[in-house]
C-alpha cells in the first residue's frame, strides 16, 4: 500500500489571549507610575504596543516578551524534524506516541534534495519498511518493538506551547542556526515566521537583521580514533562530592540555621538521613537541585532517545542524528523466527539504501532520514536530584518501555556505587512512596520495593 508523501505544516493554533499587550505593559512597568493593572489597562493600542517591544527588545530586555504565549501543531513532519524541536526545553510538546498508536499508514516525508535518479529507490526502500512494520505488528510483536525499524522520514503529528522568547530561539535555529542545513526544517521555520509576524508585529520586528551574522560557529577540529563503542554502555562521568552531606546542609540554610550550624549538623549522618528522608517527602524538595550528576548514556535507540529529551530540567547533549551509528541497532526480544528475520533484513534494506544513495552524491543531512528509529546513538546528560528522582520514579517503573527502564536501572545502580547515602532514596514510585498508575498498576508493589532495596 503507497502512501502518497506530502510536505509538512507548521500551525500557529493560537497565542495569548492578550496579544503583544502584557509584553508592551511589562515593558512600561518599571518606568511608569500606577499598579500593574493600571498600567495594562493603558497598554490597549496595538501600534503602540509594538513599537515598545522593539524599543524594549533592543535594549536587550527580552524577558518582557516571555509573556506572550504561542500554542503550534505540527503535522505530518518527519520524525527528526520532531527530535530536532523536542530538545527545546523551555518549550512543552505532547507527540503522538509510536508505543501505542499504529503507524502503518502515517506516511513520510521525501527529501526534496533527493537525487532524482534515487527518488523510486527511496520510496520503494520506506514502501518495504512499513510493511515490514505492519508483518511484525501481525506477527505478534509490540508495536513499541515494531517500530524499531520505521524511518525517519515517518510523519509524525505534536503540539508545542513556548512563550515568545523561546519561540524566537528556535526560529533562529531552524532559520539561521544548525536547523537551516536541512530543508524541511528552514520551510517550517518560514511558515511559522509568516504567521507570528502578523499576530504579533512588534515581537518579529527586525527578526532578520537581528539573526544575520549569527550563524552557529563550526566547532574545531581535532584528531579522532577509530575505536568504535566504549566499553560500558552507561557511565557516571561526574558527581557532585559528599551530596547527601551538601544537600543536608543546603537545607538547614533553608531553614535559618547559620552557616556553622548547618555545617556541622550536616556531617552526623542519622541527621542527614532524616533530612534527605524529608526531602524525598516534600512537596518543595528544593535542596535536591544543589548535586549534580553527569552521566554518558551509549548505545540508545533513536526511539528512545525521546524518552530522554522529554526531560525538561536537564542539560543533555545530543549529537547530530547525521552522526547515528548506523551499525548498531538496539534487539528486541522477537515472537518468532520469521519476525527477527523481517526485523535485521529492514536494517539491511536501510543501510543499503544509504549507501546507494551516499554513491548518487547525496550529503548526509538527505541521509540522515534514512535512519531507523532502532538505530543507536550516544548521549551525555547532566540531572541534578531532584529531577533524577522524577527520571527514577518515571523510568524504572514496569510500564516504562523496556530499553529505557534498562538504562534507568543502570543509571541508579551506578550512583549507588558512587554515593549510595543519597541514591538509596531513589527507584520507581513505588519504591519511593507509593504507585500512582491506579488501574493501570503492574499489581507488584512489594516485588519491586524488594528488587530496588537491592539493587
Amino acid at each position: 500500500m503507497r502512501m502518497e508523501a506530502t510536505g509538512g505544516k507548521a500551525v500557529i493554533l493560537g497565542i495569548s489571549e492578550t496579544g503583544e499587550k502584557i509584553p508592551a505593559a511589562a515593558g512600561r512597568i518599571s518606568t511608569q507610575p500606577g499598579t500593574a493593572t493600571e498600567i495594562f489597562e493603558k497598554s490597549q493600542d496595538g501600534e503602540k504596543n509594538s513599537n515598545l517591544i522593539v524599543k524594549v527588545t533592543q535594549s536587550g530586555h527580552n524577558s518582557t516578551i516571555e509573556h506572550t504565549v504561542y500554542h503550534l501543531a505540527f503535522e505530518n513532519v518527519s520524525v527528526f524534524a520532531e527530535q530536532f524541536l523536542i530538545e527545546f526545553r523551555l518549550a512543552s510538546f505532547t507527540v503522538k506516541s509510536r508505543r501505542y498508536v499504529d503507524f502503518s499508514h502515517s506516511g513520510y516525508y521525501i527529501p526534496d534534495s533527493l537525487p532524482p535518479e534515487a527518488c523510486g529507490y527511496f520510496t520503494e526502500t520506506m514502501e518495504s519498511l512499513f510493511q515490514t512494520y505492519t508483518a511484525l505488528t501481525e506477527l505478534g510483536m509490540a508495536k513499541e518493538d515494531a517500530r524499531f525499524v520505521l524511518p525517519y522520514c515517518l510523519y509524525s503529528n505534536f503540539f508545542c506551547t513556548a512563550n515568545a522568547r523561546e519561540f524566537l530561539h528556535i526560529l533562529r535555529a531552524m532559520l539561521y542556526g544548525r536547523g537551516a542545513a536541512f530543508p524541511e526544517l528552514k520551510e517550517l521555520g518560514l511558515q511559522l515566521l509568516q504567521q507570528a509576524r502578523e499576530l504579533t508585529p512588534g515581537i518579529l520586528s527586525e527578526f532578520e537583521s537581528r539573526c544575520e551574522g549569527r550563524e552557529d560557529p563550526a566547532f574545531p577540529l581535532f584528531p579522532k580514533s577509530e575505536s568504535g563503542a566504549p566499553d560500558d554502555a552507561i557511565a557516571l562521568l561526574g558527581a557532585t562530592p559528599n551530596a547527601a552531606g551538601l544537600i543536608a546542609c543546603t537545607a538547614l540554610l533553608e531553614e535559618g540555621y547559620s552557616d556553622t550550624d548547618a555545617f556541622t549538623l550536616a556531617q552526623n549522618s542519622a541527621y542527614r538521613k532524616d533530612i534527605l528522608h524529608y526531602l524525598f517527602t516534600s512537596p518543595r524538595p528544593r535542596a535536591l537541585e544543589a548535586a549534580c550528576f553527569t552521566y554518558r548514556v551509549s548505545g540508545i535507540s533513536l526511539s528512545c532517545l525521546t524518552h530522554f529529551a522529554r526531560h525538561r530540567m536537564q542539560s543533555i547533549q545530543i549529537p547530530c542524528l547525521t552522526y547515528a551509528n548506523r551499525s548498531r541497532h538496539v534487539t528486541p526480544v522477537f515472537p518468532s523466527d520469521k519476525a527477527e528475520m523481517l526485523y535485521e533484513n529492514a536494517f539491511r534494506q536501510a543501510n543499503e539504501l544509504y549507501q546507494a544513495l551516499k554513491e548518487t552524491g547525496a550529503t548526509e543531512n538527505t541521509l540522515v532520514y534514512t535512519l531507523l528509529s532502532g538505530n543507536t546513538i550516544d548521549i551525555v546528560t547532566t540531572m541534578n536530584a531532584r529531577e533524577l528522582a522524577l527520571f527514577f520514579r518515571l523510568r524504572c517503573c514496569n510500564r516504562a518501555q523496556w530499553e529505557i527502564r534498562a538504562h534507568a536501572d543502570e543509571m541508579l545502580r551506578l550512583g549507588r556505587q558512587n554515593q549510595p547515602e543519597l541514591f538509596r532514596f531513589f527507584g520507581p514510585s513505588c519504591f519511593m512512596s507509593s504507585c500512582p498508575e491506579g488501574r493501570m498498576s503492574c499489581g507488584r508493589q512489594t516485588e519491586m520495593r524488594e528488587k530496588y532495596s537491592k539493587l
